[in-house]
């Protein structure tokens, strides 16, 4: 009877993924999910329990990252990128707090941006769970994240479901709902896969051709500027280093945020920008019921990109977050 018992358990558990995929893949595309290659074993009178995915949670690939070491034990600072962004992003920002703060610091590339691998996957469960995963491996847990835009999210995500992890947390400029700031997302990576850079052209002409057709579509210098991180030639070839095919099939669950009971009791830290229309009053009650000791702090004329608008502000907030008594109110 134990052996039996045990068999079903599996099954349920198995089934229960494979249910939790079915949704998700239903959601995503209008399309179920196709078996994985290899024979499936239906065993007589049971379910197909070959399932999609592992019962301990969607599949993690290995996160490019750069460290910067600390001279203290205090929790490590970790850095998510927004969409589009890579490590790179906050590498001024890293260096800075490094020096300034003794902690190590983190700065990473998400699933299917600039170094790390590519995958179809793009949910905001299986993007923590990577970022979950490398935390573990390099010993840097618990840790104060602070995440902006999408990295925001993925920030929040492993918070509410593994608190253990996060000492404290930061989110830039965006709340846990959905981010309807930017219907221009979409276009943003579309043009990227639209332009034809001749591979003969040197790297730095390379970028202003591809700053030029940008600028057809894309008003913003620090938006373009932003984009253009992710150029790069491969094989003699001009490439974007993202997987624009994925993320563009994807970005509308990116802007969307997950479901989630239960909420993170930790410090927590929203800063916005003033001039941005992300984090909007009306998404306070919800940051208060997940983020029940979230504070707000609105950064003077910045915009979304706080950091690259007003660089002391932010790291001077962050500085002062950072210390035993924050002294921010909501």
């Amino acid at each position: 009877m134990a052996l039996i018992k045990d068999l079903w358990t599996r099954i349920e558990q198995r089934m229960w993924c494979w249910t939790r995929t079915w949704i998700r893949r239903l959601r995503e595309t209008g399309m179920p999910p196709v078996p994985s290659r290899g024979p499936s074993k239906l065993l007589p009178g049971s379910f197909l329990i070959q399932a999609m995915c592992s019962s301990n949670g969607p599949r993690t690939v290995p996160l490019s990252y750069k460290l910067l070491e600390g001279r203290n034990s205090h929790p490590p600072l970790v850095f998510l990128h927004g969409l589009l962004g890579s490590k790179i992003n906050f590498e001024s920002e890293a260096k800075a707090l490094a020096e300034q703060t003794g902690r190590k610091v983190l700065t990473l590339d998400a699933r299917n941006h600039r170094d790390s691998p590519s995958d179809p996957d793009c949910s905001y469960e299986a993007m923590s769970a990577d970022v979950e995963a490398l935390l573990l491996k390099l010993g840097l847990a618990p840790c104060v994240l602070i995440g902006h835009c999408m990295g925001g999210k993925i920030a929040m995500v492993l918070a509410l479901q593994k608190p253990e992890l996060v000492e404290r947390l930061i989110s830039l400029d965006v709340s846990p709902t959905m981010t309807t700031a930017f219907p221009e997302a979409l276009t943003y990576i579309e043009t990227m896969k639209s332009l034809k850079i001749p591979k003969e052209l040197s790297f730095s002409k390379a970028q202003q051709l591809a700053d030029e057709q940008l600028s057809q579509i894309i008003q913003d210098p620090i938006i373009r500027q932003y984009l253009l991180n992710n150029l790069i030639m491969v094989d003699g070839q001009y490439m974007w280093k993202v997987n624009s095919e994925v993320l563009s099939q994807q970005v509308d669950n990116i802007m969307d945020f997950p479901q989630i009971q239960g909420s993170y009791s930790g410090p927590t830290l929203f800063l916005r920008g003033a001039d941005s229309l992300v984090i909007q009053p009306h998404h306070y009650p919800e940051i208060k019921r997940l983020f029940p000791q979230a504070q707000i702090l609105t950064i003077p004329k910045a915009g979304h990109w706080i950091h690259v608008d007003q660089p002391r502000d932010f790291l001077t907030s962050i500085l002062n977050f950072l210390s035993p008594l924050p002294t921010f109110q909501l």
